[in-house]
This record gives C-alpha cells, structure tokens and sequence, in this order.
C-alpha cells in the first residue's frame, strides 16, 4: 500500500466526521479504496454552494497517484533485483569445480602443481617478465615472455625455483613487468584458481565465490571461465 501524503488526506478529515478504523489508518497508510471512499464521501456532504474546487481535487488525485506510482515502481525494481540475484546464483552455482581467472597479484601452489595465469598489456610491449615471490618478498622464479603484441599471452609456474628445486606448497606473488618504448610499465595479471563454493550475500552485496587456496572474491570481478 502506498501513503498518502498528510497534507492532501486533512482537508477530508477536517471536513468529515470519520470513524475511528479510518482515523487509525491516517496515522498509518492509506490505501487505494481508503483514498477513493474518502474521495466519494467528501464529495458526497461537501456544501452545494461551495463545491470543492476542481484543481483542488485534481491536485489531492495526482498527489495520491505520484505516491502510489513510486511505490509500485519501488516494488518492482526490488523484484527484478531479486530474480536478478536468483539467477546469477544459478550461474555462479555452475562455477563449483570449475578453474576461473581472477584479477588477483596471488597464486595458490599446491603439492606437485603449478600457478597458470595471464599476463596482458595494453599496447606492444618488450621484456615482458613474470615475477614469482614468496610471503616475505624474495623472489623465487622469473619467467621472461619476451616480446609480446597488445593482448594477452598465458605463463604456467611449474613450482621450481631458478635452480630448479621444488618450493613448498602455498601462497605466493605474482607481478608482471613490461618495457614500452624504453619505459618500464606493470600489465595487469590473471591468476588461475579453482571455484570451492559460492556464497550469496545480504542485500547490496551480491554474489562471492570462494576460491580454492586464496578465499572470496566478487562474482563480478570473473574474468574468465575455463
């Protein structure tokens, strides 16, 4: 139900004498059919020689009609967020199990695996480099790319370091580096990772999916799906 606003609806109780069920729901909402048996009851003891002005009661009807409108049109929007919602967990549903590209500088290496990810650059670039780190920021592998178009070229981490030793599983920093006409820049990156679960947040926050070994991000934020 929409209110109406007090200003159109006093005039009418000041002029009739209403019962106590319509004087409760003045101080609550007014509904269509209130609104209309106000409407036709005013019109019905007002004073045949002071009738109620036409723009008067033209202004009183478009008031209601502006109330009632946005509320309708509130209602609706909040329906379409949610069939908007219901469907975007059925797609991010499909995700489960499934490998996704994520704009994230981390990789989860697990136990004979590797990180796979994207480097991309925005214009021709040389000495594309990708930069494998540990959690305290020493470097572990460097994978160079060479030169590469505008666009973006895939790198695969086998998990050795530059001696060719095995590294422990876990977390480690991904940054790529570029030259373009002799200035250093940093190309984004896309790092791999697996869809564990999805989790459908509160109103205004959307869908998350968590990823395995390096936790939530926003469904939105999926670059790919592979």
């Amino acid at each position: 139900m929409s209110s109406v606003n007090a200003a159109s609806t006093d005039q009418l109780y000041q002029t009739l004498g209403l019962s106590r069920e319509l004087e409760e729901k003045k101080d609550n909402e007014l509904g269509m059919e209130d609104f209309l048996e106000l409407m036709v009851t005013e019109l019905t003891h007002q004073d045949p020689t002071k009738p109620m002005d036409n723009s008067e009661l033209a202004s009183q009807i478009s008031q209601f009609a502006a109330v009632s409108g946005i509320d309708e049109l509130n209602n609706s929007f909040s329906s379409f967020s949610d069939t908007m919602i219901s469907d975007q967990a059925l797609q991010a549903a499909n995700l489960v199990g499934r490998d996704v590209l994520v704009p994230v500088n981390t990789g989860n290496l697990e136990a004979g695996g590797s990180i796979k990810g994207v480097v991309g650059v925005t214009e021709p670039a040389s000495d594309v480099t990708v930069r494998i780190s540990d959690a305290s920021g020493e470097l572990i592998k460097e994978i160079q790319l060479g030169t590469q178009p505008k666009g973006e070229v895939s790198f695969t981490w086998d998990g050795l370091d530059e001696s060719g030793e095995a590294v422990a599983p876990g977390q480690y920093q991904i940054e790529a580096q570029a030259k373009v006409d002799g200035e250093s820049v940093t190309p984004y990156t896309l790092i791999e990772a697996r869809v564990g679960s999805v989790s459908i947040g509160g109103a205004g926050q959307g869908l998350t999916v968590n990823l395995a070994g390096l936790g939530p991000v926003s469904f939105s934020s999926v670059a790919e799906i592979r």
